[in-house]
């Protein structure tokens, strides 16, 4: 159903008046929604938005109904689902901000609210927000993932997102998945960027510095061997605000170190004080921020270690986290947040500063609902003409979707086991495996499946797909190395991604236990249970070390759904959950 905005709202105050959705009556005003009603306080207002994943079309996407958290963060965001989340955050259930927030009702609400995000939508919020502040005292900040995720990225090597950025106005930004392009193109990207890359963990190599052959390209600093500036200060009418940025930590793990050979990363949390430290005393800002991608746990661990930072505006593990929240420390307070991901968020703090302290604040986490905010024409035409070259492979249909397909949650989404179902049948082979990635849109039951959808699960610059024999020991090792970058009791150890997706294997998983002990009962769909010694035909994608000789995923998927009359979930291989009950991030 596709309806103008005047339409929306009015169907939106019939459904209100007929209690399907309560809280939609208040939301919702003759104009718009009140979602957006932002009245100024302080004197900055930071607007943030992160992990939008190249989305620059509005889009349906799901929260997760699996977020495992134990020990300190039990209980704690973002470890909470559903409503135990609107709980939490005293969101009223069965009305916007409710689909906006959790899983719940997914499909009913899609089809009622509509999509989320796009560019076009976000630039029109940007801008009233912008407008009803003071003149100069806002900030617009990226927190990266911001090049990767769409076909048409992929394709310009991330060149769209850049103008796209450029025209939205991006003071600053930091980055991961941008970092999955080689050095010389993401240097080249940055040139391109009006706003500023800051990233203070992001240094080049001891061993490479004497020969290093981008020397000349972008900020590099050869006394300190950061690659871009630690941190910027920006003017804000009459307050100085510092932005220090830290990239994800982990990029030459998870991603391909062979695109960027001479560079290396790391939580750095002596090196962020010492950054932090450096920018209060020879800047001597109003106030500091962190523009971080670690994700948020690793950000509520270091607000608890580093002093000095106001807030942390967090993003990688895509969890949109409505407040902001405090974190005490050695030097007193910092706020963390989180913004979400594929552009379904805009985070905005209005900061209240006098004498180089912030005195209070105001937190909102925005949806942007593309029903309830106008196309900016200006980025609209943008998103149109970058668009337009590639629009005969995109919208190429492939199928129709049977179930919900989403990826977003700890544990295999339907779309991941779309994917996982193509490997092994394209591939003739027992198991599947399928990364854990945490971005893709999502798909309604009935909705044509494009090629553009599977550019949206797939795309990333080492799409190689592979079958090779893998004995039982190496494929419970592979699960239990991820399982443990998930649910490690040190959130200093996590990388932030969910569980290796899987086809043609069940198990179970105990995730408080230790190391190397977590996955257990593994079998094949037909119950055959898994032999440690024998070998198993296994196909996958997407491997770190080498390139992989297979077609790229997205090629392999789309030939598995064009012989397919609808994309049926045969079945899930979700596993058996151990130790987890009344988990409050868990459905």
């Amino acid at each position: 159903m596709n309806l103008n905005r005047r339409e929306f709202i009015r169907l939106m105050g019939l459904a209100g008046a007929a209690g399907i959705f309560p809280s939609v009556g208040q939301s919702t005003g003759d104009e718009g929604s009140r979602l957006y009603d932002m009245p100024a306080f302080g004197n900055a207002r930071i607007l943030h938005f992160t992990d939008c994943h190249a989305q620059l079309k509005p889009i349906y996407f799901r929260e997760p109904d699996v977020n495992l958290g134990f020990g300190g963060a039990l209980g704690k965001a973002p470890h909470l689902v559903g409503k135990n989340l609107l709980k939490q955050f005293g969101i009223p259930g069965g009305g916007i901000e409710e689909h906006a927030y959790t899983y719940l009702n997914f499909e009913q609400a899609a089809r009622m609210f509509g999509k989320v995000g796009g560019f076009a939508h976000l630039s029109t919020l940007v801008q009233k927000l912008r407008a009803e502040y003071a003149p100069g005292r806002s900030l617009l900040i990226d927190g990266g993932d911001t090049w990767q995720g769409s076909g048409t990225a992929f394709w310009t090597r991330g060149r769209d997102m850049v103008e796209a950025c450029n025209l939205l106005g991006v003071d600053v930004m930091t980055g991961h998945w941008e970092f999955t392009y080689l050095a010389a193109e993401i240097l080249d990207n940055a040139e391109l960027f009006k706003g500023e890359f800051v990233s203070q963990n992001c240094k080049v190599k001891e061993d490479a510095l004497f020969d290093y052959e981008l020397a000349d390209i972008g900020e590099f600093n050869e006394d300190s061997g950061h690659v871009f500036k630690p941190y910027t200060v920006r003017e804000m009418g009459d307050l100085r605000i510092a932005v220090v940025g830290q990239s994800f930590p982990y990029t030459p793990i998870a991603n391909p170190q062979r695109f960027i050979p001479d560079w290396t990363f790391g939580i750095n949390e002596d090196d962020m004080q010492e950054i932090v430290d450096q920018a209060r005393d020879e800047e001597n800002p109003d106030g500091l921020i962190l523009l971080s991608h670690n994700g948020m746990d690793v950000d509520l661990k270091m607000a608890s270690r580093v002093s000095g930072i106001d807030a942390i505006f967090g993003g990688h593990t895509h969890d949109g986290v409505p407040a902001a929240i405090p974190v005490s420390n050695p030097g007193g307070k910092t706020l963390v947040t989180n913004a979400g991901s594929n552009g379904k968020f805009l985070g905005v703090m209005d900061m209240d500063y006098k004498g180089k302290k912030l005195r209070d604040f105001r937190y909102h986490l925005l949806p942007v609902f593309s029903n309830l905010l106008d196309a900016d024409s200006e980025m609209a035409a943008y998103i149109e003409q970058a668009r337009k070259p590639y629009l005969p492979q995109l919208q190429e249909k492939l199928t129709l979707a049977e179930n919900v397909l989403y990826r977003r949650g700890n544990f295999n989404g339907t779309f991941d086991q779309i994917i996982c179902d193509a490997l092994r049948i394209e591939g003739d082979s027992q198991i599947s495996l399928s990364p854990g990635f945490r971005w893709g849109t999502t798909v309604l039951p009935d909705q044509a499946i494009t090629m553009e959808h599977v550019m949206d699960q797939t795309c990333i610059t080492y799409p190689e797909t592979y079958v090779r024999e893998m004995t039982g020991e190496n494929i419970k090792l592979i699960l239990e190395d991820v399982a443990d970058n998930l649910f490690n009791s040190d959130p200093y150890y996590q990388q932030g991604g969910d569980m290796v997706r899987l086809g043609g294997l069940d198990y179970s998983i105990d995730p408080q236990a230790g190391a190397g002990a977590r996955i257990s009962d593994m079998q094949l769909d037909d119950g055959t249970r898994i032999d440690a010694a024998k070998n198993y035909k296994v196909a996958g994608w997407a491997t770190v070390g080498s390139e992989s000789p297979g077609a790229p995923i997205w090629d392999v998927v789309a030939d598995y759904l064009r012989r397919e009359e609808t994309a049926r979930i045969k079945k899930l291989n979700t596993p058996k959950l151990r130790n987890v009950s009344d988990n409050p991030g868990l459905a």
